[in-house]
């Protein structure tokens, strides 16, 4: 993708394309498949683990561990099929594009399966249905039906049926939310009246927090699906509904609902599942107990200090990503540079207008353009890669100015001399300029590292578990933004300070010759 016609960063590019195919090569190393299902191809399927109780979450006890009805439903769904069935976390702004892009077979996110979804994907046939509830808090006012919300504040979930269904009442004030936990947060703190959701997110957030209730009869329903691209897979979508049904006829789906005390009657019709099992709620009392049974400050850091190895593994991630991506910046905002300076007319436009395009358009759109937009034009790359390559172009613009204004400052004078003895404009510039205009930019280019590495916290939306993605799933599990946030936010200092330090002792090594000593 890079091109240059520069002697020294084409040998440069050369050990980039040698690293982006060792990358390529780790990205795409299959895992074992399950001796259980040796002879059958592994499907993959995806969801938000991030901040998605009760639907697939990391585990309260252990964030090493997965679970949840739908997480639950999935492996007893590869048990019916007699197939693996891999998980692939995503964000949820991201579920669908991946799907479409081909990342995983299929979606499981309490997606709800209404007539605008059905134009974008296919569903299987519903494995859950609701309704919508009203939370409030216990001491406010006790709304109970829609009617009663007209003139008030009442939060949501975006892109959900219950926006749509407070959208049609123009009398109430809505606010909505990418997360569940900002959400409720929002009905604490009083700065909305109630909230209108599924069921499933009332009860396990509403229920479990003691200035909060769920109120009223339920409104509507809500049926969950499974989703699938758009006219592809339909082979595998007939094999899970088979086993869908098979799984409401032999009871496994009810035991698994009312483990996590989700059975509802609207199960009850669509399955015709009027039993009632010698199952206890067990996974809802789990959760309960490890979610209010548990205080104190000894608490708190005991959970802390299990943080401890989950934000290192993502600040080891953070910091690869961000320096592979400073690599790619730098090549290519040197090469940037002299195309601008003195290259040919036609090359300097171009490097011009590269720098102008990337710096005018924000970097999260270039993300996910290139993660998920390229492969339309048969340009696929691993998450890794593709944070690494966005963050590196991105970074590149800027670090084109940079080398520019330095190549600038260099006198003139220099490259008269260099030509003066013999030298060619190209080893003039590698010899003589580039050296000079690179130690000027130093410190400047080490500031800019230390930005990048914070920007890398968006490639979290491509799938990367690095700091901040690792900061949402905490945070939001166990509704702990402060310890939690000073925990990531220490990270990120003890990542940056090593870099600030180096900054430092740049611009005294470079200011060592313009200090002026007083004699002794």
């Amino acid at each position: 993708m890079m091109k240059t016609a520069q002697p020294r960063p084409r040998r440069l590019l050369g050990v980039l394309s040698s690293l982006f195919a060792a990358l390529l090569v780790l990205a795409a190393a299959p895992g074992a498949a399950p001796a259980a299902h040796a002879q059958s191809r592994p499907f993959h399927w995806a969801a938000d683990s991030s901040a998605d109780v009760p639907y697939t979450f990391h585990d309260l006890k252990d964030q090493s561990k997965l679970t949840g009805f739908e997480y639950d439903l999935m492996q007893e769904l590869s048990r019916h099929m007699g197939a693996p069935l891999d998980f692939i976390n995503n964000d949820w702004d991201g579920l669908i594009p991946g799907l479409q892009r081909g990342l995983y077979d299929m979606v499981i996110c309490g997606i709800e399966m209404t007539d605008e979804h059905a134009e974008g994907i296919d569903f299987s046939i519903p494995y859950y249905v609701t309704s919508e509830r009203l939370v409030v808090r216990r001491k406010g006012r006790q709304f109970t039906t829609l009617a009663d919300l007209e003139g008030h504040k009442v939060g949501t979930i975006k892109d959900t049926q219950a926006e749509r269904m407070l959208t049609n009442n123009t009398k109430i004030s809505l606010s909505t939310y990418d997360e569940e936990t900002d959400a409720f947060m929002d009905l604490v703190n009083g700065r909305t009246d109630a909230i209108l959701i599924d069921g499933p997110i009332a009860k396990y957030y509403g229920d479990t927090n003691p200035a909060l209730h769920i109120v009223g009869e339920p409104i509507g329903r809500v049926q969950y699906g499974i989703a699938f691209a758009k006219g592809k897979n339909t082979e595998l979508r007939e094999r899970v509904n088979a086993a869908l049904l098979a799984m409401q006829q032999d009871g496994s789906l009810h035991h698994i609902l009312v483990r996590w005390d989700l059975w509802t009657p609207e199960m009850a019709q669509l399955t015709n599942d009027h039993t009632q099992p010698n199952v206890t709620p067990a996974a809802w009392n789990n959760y309960v107990a490890e979610l209010q049974g548990k205080g104190g400050l000894r608490v708190k850091l005991e959970r802390y200090a299990g943080f401890v190895p989950q934000l290192v593994k993502a600040a080891g991630l953070t910091l690869l990503v961000s320096l592979c991506a400073m690599v790619v910046a730098v090549a290519l905002g040197l090469g940037l540079a002299l195309l601008r300076l003195y290259g040919p007319r036609p090359l300097a436009w171009f490097a011009t207008t590269y720098v102008e395009l990337v710096r005018g358009t924000p970097l999260l759109i270039q993300v996910l353009f290139i993660f998920y937009g390229l492969p339309e034009f048969g340009i696929s790359m691993s998450p890794f890669v593709a944070g690494v390559v966005s963050l590196g172009l991105n970074y590149a613009a800027y670090e084109a100015e940079n080398y520019r204004a330095g190549l600038q400052s260099v006198a003139h004078g220099q490259m008269e001399a260099a030509l003066a003895l013999n030298m060619t404009h190209p080893q003039a510039l590698r010899y003589v300029l580039v050296p000079q205009a690179f130690r000027l930019v130093m410190p400047v280019m080490t500031n800019d590292f230390i930005s990048l590495l914070k920007d890398s916290s968006l490639v979290s939306v491509i799938t990367l578990t690095e700091l901040t993605q690792t900061y949402i799933r905490l945070s939001s599990a166990y509704f702990d933004y402060f310890g939690t946030g000073l925990m990531v936010g220490a990270a990120y200092l003890l990542l940056g300070l090593p870099f600030v330090r180096l900054a430092r002792l740049a611009e005294k090594r470079l200011a060592m010759p313009h200090t002026r000593h007083r004699q002794g």
